[in-house]
């Protein structure tokens, strides 16, 4: 399967989750219940990152991009449309990122609609906390080899958004494309790909605060996972709690 079909694939997958949780009010409050948790989740175990002067930016883009509960759906229609013409006006290293984001994304949906089937099962007991509530829908969907490919493709992609602002010219590639863009009506995903492009660029002239910045990422999510899938669920429950009240 070659890259563009890839990510149609992938965006016709997500497209299609969407609607099925659309046509039931229920299991659609129930999934952006989740997403809205687990954007909380982030936002409280990088509280530190999104207020470093360092980090911020970085930060930032994950929530927003990567772990938000925002819709979607613009810039996967937008994704979706010029998914041939990636492989076509890209470098080989821009296209592999494409997909991989593309394939993250439908894995992300697939996650948090299983999650939102199981959070409207344990809404049936109205004793449970948000936090023990949430754990108990974690353990129900348990897939923990498809958690640990969620993270790794995360690494991934940042990885990947970091080795491309060191190719010389594709900062200037992305600016002469957005008047092009915005004519397309691509204006959503020519946003993504300068935001994340240049919060890599930022770091990129600071030593290895990028590979830092990953590094803190896969620590402290590999950490996370330990604690939904171990046996200490008082201690879980402990942390989550905290981490949520990070939040402002």
């Amino acid at each position: 399967m070659d890259a563009a079909e890839t990510i149609r694939n992938s965006v016709a997958r997500v497209t299609a989750l969407r609607r099925a949780a659309a046509a039931h009010d229920d299991l659609q409050a129930a999934n952006r219940a989740v997403k809205r948790l687990q954007a909380r989740r982030f936002a409280g175990t990088y509280a530190d990152l999104l207020e470093s002067s360092e980090y911020s930016g970085a930060a930032r883009f994950f929530l927003d991009e990567l772990y938000s509960d925002k819709d979607y759906s613009l810039r996967d229609a937008q994704f979706s449309r010029i998914a041939g013409a990636l492989q076509t006006f890209f470098p080989e290293q821009v296209v592999a990122t494409a997909v991989a984001l593309a394939e993250l994304h439908a894995l992300t949906e697939e996650l948090d609609q299983e999650m939102a089937l199981a959070w409207l099962a344990q809404g049936g007991q109205p004793s449970l906390s948000e936090t023990a509530r949430y754990m108990g829908t974690w353990k129900t969907v348990a897939r923990k080899d498809d958690r640990d490919r969620q993270l790794a493709v995360v690494l991934q992609v940042g990885s990947e958004l970091d080795r491309l602002t060191r190719k010389p010219g594709l900062r200037m590639m992305l600016r002469m494309m957005r008047k092009p863009a915005e004519v397309a009506g691509l204006g959503a995903l020519q946003s993504f790909l300068e935001a994340g492009f240049d919060t890599f660029a930022a770091m990129a002239g600071k030593g290895s605060k990028a590979k830092e910045f990953l590094e803190t990422i896969r620590r402290r999510e590999a950490g996370w996972l330990a604690l939904l899938y171990g046996p200490d669920t008082v201690t879980c429950e402990t942390e989550l709690a905290l981490c949520l009240g990070k939040v402002p």
